[in-house]
């Protein structure tokens, strides 16, 4: 197993593309004769395009080029979207199809299996289109890492039209990783089998947690290769083109509104459409028009339309305060909260270095690029509400700066607060009445956590089994199940190794005294306090036996499950009948307390066999992660009994040690 761990850190890093050499695209087929070119679909062929998207916004057709080339890198100015076309794949082949995802289109699980792969690998690799398709590619900017990019768009993402369903539903399809577009920049328009595999699985992931999402419906791999350098260091491999099918209502973002931004003054970056509002007053109807249409109801009349434009931000706002709520209430890690990965109808967008918390650690940075903690899992509503603000400057004239941020101000501390302390209580069955103590007990909650370094979705699963009565003979053997979620001195240490060589941490801290100017240039103060933290853990570490360390874990459990009963019977005491309570409590805790996410190390299982032409694994976790509140994958045959049958890792067992190692970039 030592080979293979120490493989994993270059399997599960998501590298940037290594620039190949790239033509020009052809413009999207629109005539007769183009569409008779395409194979004709069976089981997709009720799907009825209609592309409002680019009826509605200014779209760029690209300059002629030699037949047949993709479209070379350039700024693409007066337009959201510029045509584009897939490049064909070698032998594409489905590594797995999401059902529910492809439900939405209204494509029902079909007679023969392996005919409706053999579709979805053609059209859904794009190799082939569909009829109505229309590619383009979206043009955006952002702030990365605090920081204005200028010009981003979809470098590796091209949207293919929207289906509208018998349901009256409207959905917009994409293929990420269908080749070069003009927003490719240096790269080469492709995404690789890893990175793509953990974006598919966790998108339907999200959902069945009920957490606000984009869906992926379909992951298609290939024999064609792409070179990646993954760790940036002169070792680079080929690996396999992988494209994935992502469904959502709309692909627009925050930094859609921001290719009107003027020059910034600390990069000197402008968006391509400065002094265009003309766009930007068309993109607010749209968006608003087809997104939030009671708004637009609501101030038909207007010849204002600011009352409108700040209706749909406080929307905008309140939605993304719930969002980052569900977040942290799963311990989901975004890893880029950038303003180009923010949605603007309030769902998570564009999975790439994503993690979900194994031991508690507020400070946990799932990115492992994000050298500074950034975007840290603690930091995620201040980087959202941030985000936010950047939205408002970019929406201005049409909503005045002042009145974007008292809007901002006003709504999404106080949304955020009230949706996560109320799905809080669910997860802690709290069912009867709320009480102002609940956010202390929460809060108490989570620094016992961090103390005692618990497992974060296996310590609230467990909750919904505590005894009630404080005499409870069950009450020590639950104590035990508790503390054994709790890392051990092993996990520890791994946890708090030091990054530096002590040398190297003695002359930072020496540089950082006589020369901050220099310093700042090379390290940052935050870096530095995490160094030195982790030096005077690993210190105490050495000093405690296993044995000290199990005893003070269980007296941190014991003195909060004291306060926990506590607020239990004030709970129960307001519900009258104690059975029914009691069967509601255990209901609600169960419909909120997760028992199967995905944790790194089971998308790392899934990506290492299929990139040995295995893509079992990676469909058995879809299945398991379709039901990730029940115990349907525990049952006779189901995706857990599976597993270890096949001598795989419990899924909702404490990961193994080895996957404190896994590396996200």
């Amino acid at each position: 197993m030592a080979s293979l761990r120490s493989a994993r850190r270059a399997s599960l890093a998501v590298a940037r593309a290594r620039p190949l050499p790239l033509g020009r695209p052809s413009p999207a087929p629109c005539s007769a004769w183009a569409a008779a070119m395409e194979p004709a679909p069976r089981w997709l062929a009720g799907l009825r395009f209609d592309n409002r998207a680019l009826r509605a916004l200014p779209v760029e057709t690209p300059p002629p080029g030699p037949e047949g080339a993709p479209s070379a890198p350039r700024q693409v100015p007066g337009a959201c979207f510029s045509r584009a076309r897939p490049a064909p794949l070698q032998q594409p082949r489905v590594v797995a199809l999401s059902g529910p995802a492809l439900a939405l289109l209204g494509l029902g699980a079909a007679a023969l299996e392996a005919e409706a792969e053999a579709e979805a690998a053609l059209f859904f690799s794009g190799n082939a289109l569909l009829p109505g398709a229309e590619p383009a590619a979206h043009c955006y900017c952002g702030h990365q890492f605090g920081q204005f990019a200028g010009q981003l768009g979809d470098g590796a993402a091209m949207y293919l039209g929207e289906v509208c369903t018998a349901a009256g539903e409207r959905w917009e399809l994409q293929l990420k990783g269908a080749g070069p577009t003009p927003f490719s920049r240096q790269a080469d328009g492709r995404k690789v089998l890893r990175s793509s595999i953990r974006e598919f699985l966790c998108s339907e992931a999200m959902f069945h947690l009920g957490v606000p999402t984009t869906r992926a419906g379909a992951c298609v791999t290939s024999e064609s290769t792409v070179v990646r350098d993954v760790f940036y260091d002169g070792n680079p491999k080929h690996e396999k083109c992988t494209v994935v099918l992502r469904v959502a209502p709309s692909f627009i973002r925050f930094g859609s509104f921001e290719i009107f931004k003027p020059t910034d003054e600390h990069t000197g970056r402008a968006g391509p459409s400065v002094g265009r509002n003309d766009i930007r007053v068309q993109m607010l109807d749209y968006v608003i028009g087809s997104f939030y249409p009671e708004i637009q109801a609501a101030h038909a009349h207007d010849s204002d339309h600011v009352p409108r434009n700040a209706a749909f931000f406080r929307e905008v706002t309140r939605r993304t305060a719930r969002m980052v709520a569900e977040w942290q209430c799963v311990g989901f890690c975004h890893g880029v909260l950038n303003t180009d990965n923010m949605s603007i109808l309030g769902l998570t967008i564009d999975y790439g270095p994503f993690g979900f918390l194994d031991r508690y650690d507020p400070d946990h940075v799932c990115n492992a690029s994000d050298h500074a903690g950034r975007y840290a899992y603690s930091k995620q509503p201040e980087v959202c509400k941030w985000n936010l603000q950047k939205l408002a400057e970019a929406l201005e004239p049409e909503l005045p700066q002042a009145l974007g941020k008292a809007i901002l101000e006003e709504e999404f501390d106080s949304e955020f607060q009230r949706h996560y302390l109320q799905k809080m209580r669910r997860k802690l069955g709290l069912v009867s009445v709320a009480q102002e103590e609940d956010g202390a007990l929460v809060a108490r909650l989570l620094e016992t956590m961090r103390q005692t370094g618990a497992d974060f979705t296996n310590t609230f699963s467990l909750l919904s089994s505590f005894p009630l009565e404080p005499q409870s003979p069950g009450l020590a053997e639950f104590l035990t199940s508790l503390t054994s979620q709790c890392a051990s001195l092993e996990e520890l240490r791994l946890a708090f190794r030091p990054q530096m060589d002590p040398r190297q941490l003695s002359m930072m801290l020496m540089l950082a005294q006589s020369n901050p100017q220099l310093f700042a240039l090379i390290g940052t103060q935050a870096s530095l306090a995490r160094e030195l933290d982790r030096v005077e853990q690993q210190s105490q570490l050495e000093q405690l036996s296993p044995e000290e360390l199990q005893s003070r874990n269980r007296g941190c459990w014991a003195d909060w499950l004291q306060e926990y009963r506590v607020r239990l019977e004030k709970d129960m005491a307001g519900a009258g009948d104690r059975a029914a309570w009691q069967a509601e409590r255990v209901r609600v805790m169960q419909a909120n307390n997760p028992k199967y996410v995905l944790r790194n190390y089971i998308a790392q299982s899934a990506i290492e066999a299929a990139e040995n032409g295995d893509f079992s694994e990676v469909r058995r976790v879809l299945k398991l992660l379709e039901s990730p509140f029940h115990g349907d994958g525990e049952a006779a045959g189901g995706p857990e009994a599976a597993g270890a049958a096949r001598g795989w890792h419990s899924y909702s067992s404490k990961p193994p040690l080895w996957a404190a190692e896994l590396c996200v970039t």
